[in-house]
């Protein structure tokens, strides 16, 4: 397992679940530490669009979490919602990198707006403030202005705006093959080496 820093992980109420989940599985078993929050639409949305139940307490979704994945003792770690003695929520600790993937429109907005009302908008602000890289996956379509001006401001701060658009040229023969190429452009970002995904040329 590696030393540095864990990276955060959010999972809001967009569609996209299986980007989250394969991401994880991914950090986890390249021996990375994972901090993950979960919305509770993040975790219908999870029941809705995989074969993973959740648990509602955060504790029963790390160990949910952690068996899936094969994580090690301490590697993944859940955090509740209003739970604001994570170490996420303070610059002192704060993580490698923080990605939203899924990320709602709303989230974004939140995100932009500064507004902490929640441990993952709160931790999305420590990230930026303390010049951490975050990634938002936001799984909307089409964008209204609200949504593309809420981005601009956000990408003029430095986060990434990543969409979930695959491409096509590595002649994808499967849904995994897609969730694959965007969860290689999230690692990219987060400087994890990977051949999840063919290059370019």
């Amino acid at each position: 397992m590696h030393d540095d820093n864990p990276f955060a992980i959010a999972i809001t109420g967009a569609s996209g679940a299986p980007y989250a989940l394969r991401l994880i599985e991914v950090l986890v078993a390249r021996g990375e530490r994972v901090d993950l929050m979960v919305s509770a639409p993040g975790q219908i949305v999870i029941g809705m669009e995989t074969d993973f139940r959740l648990p509602g307490r955060a504790a029963e979704m790390q160990r949910a979490f952690s068996e899936r994945f094969s994580a090690a003792p301490g590697q993944l770690r859940v955090f509740g919602r209003e739970e604001w003695t994570a170490p996420v929520a303070s610059g002192s600790s704060a993580p490698r990198a923080m990605v939203v993937c899924p990320c709602t429109t709303g989230t974004l907005a939140a995100i932009a707006a500064g507004t902490s009302n929640n441990l993952i908008e709160r931790a999305a602000d420590v990230a930026i403030k303390e010049g951490r890289k975050l990634v938002l996956v936001p799984r909307e379509t089409p964008f209204s202005a609200i949504h593309l001006e809420n981005m601009l401001k956000l990408a003029r701060l430095g986060v990434v705006i990543l969409p979930p658009n695959p491409g096509f040229y590595h002649e994808p023969g499967s849904i995994d093959d897609l969730v694959d190429f965007v969860v290689a452009r999230i690692l990219d970002q987060l400087n994890v080496p990977n051949d999840l995904s063919p290059r370019w040329g």
